[in-house]
């Protein structure tokens, strides 16, 4: 491949209809799984503690509770060998395969999740059996990402990588805005004992047909154009992952620790706000998952507009001014959600998506501009899974753990705050990658 002054433009070089092909498959892919991802995250603040932990629900609530968020954590654990398999394979294979196979190992897992018996009907078959699914949902999730974010920014003109990586990263509010949404409908239209009787089961399902319809957007993109020019140039690493823990270790611990401010307070507006909301202060749970559906759309317009102008801004630039805007906001936004008031909730969370969303959209873009070709999906991939198990995976258990030994809800924005400057460090120590040959 040579670099065009099309490209040099930042103007397209490829087909209009292929570049959409690309940025659909991206988009709709990572939306599916992590609507997916993001049921199981809502679903454990609301309903998983008396379904599958009955016993210590009944005796302890507030254990319970704390240890439905860790079945979210436990899947974190297995991202890091979703993204050594699907990495290695990926960068051997290419990017399209691993893409259609974790999308499909995401949504089989995520719809069986909907059919287990509860511990009632098995006793302690039942959390083991969720566990386990859980645990594939975090196999699927730590390979799904590196391959999506790639096939966005390789097929990208070089001015505009951080636009086409802002679609894979739009796929998380946008999976969010889903599984909000589908709950808000759901809890809604039916009484608390019908939703917790059966109507719990009903977005997991959904992701049967939400699967089929990404599995044949997938199938229709072209591999990635850089793997492809590795392929005929005949560079592929016998062994890529050998490669990159030889050579790239430093990017791969930057990579982690550049995501977790972002993961950790992203996890929290998913799993934890909400809950907090309904359990505590005592707010109408229907009008609390809708204002976190709006407040959803903010994260993902910002992320897209941080993808936009980390093109012309730079990465690393935009990565900080997000991160200083979230360390900034994470105390003051509790003292607004504490108010109980519906609409200073959705304040708190609508801002707090401004930091989130410029952290967030040139991501794809940046990690790609840090690895070489040969190992780059290996190397995002497992610098992501390692950054969200820092970050987001037992954020909404230390969350609950903070609430529940202070009594001090603006302790868990210190603990956001002291997540984003440690990110903020992380990305400070990156030399701006921008507009670097992606075919080295």
């Amino acid at each position: 491949m040579t670099t065009t002054a099309a490209e040099e433009t930042g103007t397209p070089t490829r087909m209009p209809s292929e570049e959409r092909k690309v940025l659909a498959s991206t988009l709709v892919g990572t939306s599916i799984e992590w609507y997916d991802f993001f049921i199981y995250a809502q679903a454990a603040g609301l309903v998983l503690a008396p379904l599958f932990l009955a016993p210590v629900a009944e005796s302890s609530p507030g254990l319970a509770q704390v240890l439905s968020f860790a079945t979210i954590g436990i899947s974190f654990l297995f991202r890091p060998l979703g993204a050594i398999v699907a990495g290695h394979l990926g960068d051997k294979l290419g990017r399209k395969k691993m893409l259609v196979f974790t999308l499909i190992m995401m949504g089989l897992s995520t719809a069986l999740i909907g059919l287990l018996p509860t511990y009632a009907a098995i006793g302690i078959a039942a959390p083991v059996l969720l566990i386990t699914l859980r645990i594939l949902q975090g196999f699927s999730a730590g390979g799904e990402w590196g391959g999506a974010a790639l096939m966005a920014v390789e097929h990208a003109p070089t001015k505009r990588r951080g636009y086409f990586g802002a679609y894979p990263q739009i796929g998380v509010p946008v999976g969010m805005i889903l599984a909000t949404a589908t709950l808000w409908v759901l809890t809604s239209s039916m009484s608390p004992e019908a939703f917790l009787e059966w109507g719990w089961r009903v977005p997991f399902l959904l992701s049967i047909v939400l699967i089929f319809v990404g599995y044949l957007i997938r199938r229709a993109v072209d591999e990635s154009p850089v793997f492809k020019d590795l392929q005929q140039r005949k560079k592929e690493s016998s062994a890529p992952l050998g490669q990159l823990f030889r050579h790239n270790t430093k990017q791969v611990v930057l990579t982690a620790i550049i995501f977790i401010g972002n993961n950790a307070a992203g996890y929290l507006l998913i799993a934890f706000f909400s809950t907090y909301a309904v359990t505590v202060l005592k707010m109408d749970r229907p009008t609390v998952l809708l204002a976190t559906t709006l407040a959803s759309f903010g994260w993902l317009a910002f992320t897209l507009l941080g993808g936009r102008i980390s093109d012309t801004l730079g990465r690393v630039r935009t990565f900080q001014l997000g991160y200083g805007l979230l360390a900034l906001w994470a105390v003051p936004m509790w003292f607004l959600i504490d108010t109980g008031n519906i609409v200073w909730y959705f304040v708190a969370l609508f801002v707090m998506t401004i930091g989130l969303g410029l952290s967030y959209g040139p991501q794809a873009a940046l990690y790609a501009e840090m690895f070489p070709a040969k190992v780059r999906y290996s190397g995002v991939s497992i610098g992501y899974a390692l950054g969200a198990i820092l970050g987001g995976a037992f954020a909404p258990m230390i969350a609950e753990a903070l609430m529940n030994a202070t009594g001090k809800s603006w302790t868990i924005g210190v603990y956001i705050a002291i997540a984003a400057v440690v990110s903020f460090i992380g990305v400070s120590l990156v030399k701006e990658p921008k507009g670097v040959d992606l075919r080295g």
